[in-house]
């Protein structure tokens, strides 16, 4: 079973650092910020071994040029390679490569950016998912580059994945999904002792992630297009709109959430 800590940068980014028991070599997704990295390193007597990144966002790849002095690996989309940082290992949709003993798949996720990708540990007995700034808790990446459509069937894929994969997210946003996910299912009690539990463990200045799918199927309002509530609330937002179709509801509950 696979460590996994978070090293905080900026506001609300976490660093995922990746470890095996009783190793001290260890991998970051998405170092935005080196000096973090090198800090929480050398006070745990870790050695950086590589580096995996989901997409070209400044706040996700700046720390890498420093971090990578040392001749660690850095993979990246193959795709977007252009717009990352020097890759030793430029991946493509459905590629698998080891590490730290586990099988990683690459799962190509067009949305947020047109080069984003996921990567998905496949332990039989503890998924993880390293979800970058496509699924949140409780939410979803904005849509910078990408389509209603993609960013939809991206969501749908990872929705997919076992309801006990831990969903390691980049951003610490989840009281501000959780706020917006109750205006629009208000009546959800799960949601409801998701705001609840996350509000304490916000108090206690302690990390709301990871998350993991079976939660996000009950209480994010971007996996839940099919819930009569969810749907009342986007129809009602606009009468016209054919909800039937999944890309159509999601553009009118991302627009929702962008001016919310």
């Amino acid at each position: 079973m696979l460590e996994v800590q978070p090293i905080h940068a900026f506001n609300d980014n976490y660093i995922w650092l990746i470890k095996a028991p009783n190793q001290q070599t260890c991998w970051v997704v998405d170092p935005g910020d080196a000096a973090p990295v090198q800090n929480y390193l050398k006070t745990a007597n870790l050695t950086l071994e590589g580096i995996l990144l989901t997409h070209h966002h400044y706040d996700h790849i700046d720390g890498v040029a420093e971090l990578a002095k040392q001749g660690v690996e850095v993979v990246g989309f193959a795709k977007d390679a252009k717009r990352l940082p020097t890759l030793t290992q430029a991946v493509q949709q459905g590629a698998t490569f080891d590490l730290l003993g586990q099988s990683v798949e690459v799962m190509e996720v067009p949305g947020h950016t047109l080069g984003h990708i996921v990567y998905f540990i496949k332990n039989e007995h503890q998924p993880l998912l390293f979800s970058g700034d496509t699924l949140f808790a409780a939410g979803c990446g904005r849509m910078f580059e990408g389509t209603p459509e993609q960013m939809q069937a991206s969501l749908q894929s990872l929705a997919e994945l076992p309801e006990n994969t831990l969903v390691f997210a980049a951003h610490e946003y989840t009281l501000s999904n959780l706020k917006f996910a109750l205006q629009v299912e208000p009546n959800n009690t799960a949601l409801q002792a998701r705001m609840l539990e996350s509000t304490k463990l916000r108090e206690a200045n302690q990390p709301t992630l990871p998350s993991n799918i079976g939660i996000e199927l009950a209480t994010n309002p971007f996996l839940r297009l099919n819930q009569p509530e969810v749907l009342a609330s986007l129809q009602a937002r606009q009468p016209n709109a054919n909800l039937s179709a999944p890309a159509e509801a999601f553009k009118i509950l991302r627009s929702w959430k962008d001016t919310a």
